[in-house]
């Protein structure tokens, strides 16, 4: 089943039991997923890569705005981006531990012979490829940093 009519049936859910956080979020998505699909064009349909980074964008954003909230005690605020986030991240494939990410960017810098911090960007583009959507990108960098640091 494609993500919008997944997104469809959860927007019916959370209608009928009267769920205003779940909801919000639902529509958050599919708002977003229409909005991507209108910049490609009419006729073509989102792939299963680009509705991944419509959702990590999503995520993104919730997450950086919770985290301004926070920092200003907005509580009401924080409450809402944590409970969209919350949804949003229902739909987003699983995130792969600090241990996985290790392992498969010590991979990728096996496979590109990188032997220092100025290869990062070789690095850096195999490794977001393979983890597309099971980490976060300020993860792999880290990770990837520390490791060619130490080479």
């Amino acid at each position: 089943m494609a993500l919008q009519d997944k997104i469809d049936q959860a927007i019916k859910s959370a209608m009928l039991a009267k769920d205003n956080s779940r909801l919000r979020g639902l529509r958050a998505i599919k708002a977003a997923i229409l909005l991507a699909k209108t910049e490609k064009g009419p006729a073509e349909a989102l792939t299963e890569a680009a509705e991944i980074t419509v959702l990590q964008k999503l995520a993104k954003q919730r997450r950086e705005s919770a985290e301004i909230y926070q920092q200003q005690n907005r509580n009401d605020l924080y409450t809402i981006e944590m409970e969209e986030l919350a949804v949003i991240e229902e739909f987003l494939p699983k995130q792969l531990s600090q241990a996985e990410v290790e392992e498969i960017v010590k991979q990728v810098i096996a496979e590109t012979g990188a032997s220092g911090p100025k290869e990062m960007g070789k690095v850096m583009g195999l490794a977001n490829q393979r983890l597309a959507g099971r980490a976060d990108g300020k993860t792999i960098s880290a990770i990837a940093k520390a490791l060619l640091a130490g080479s």
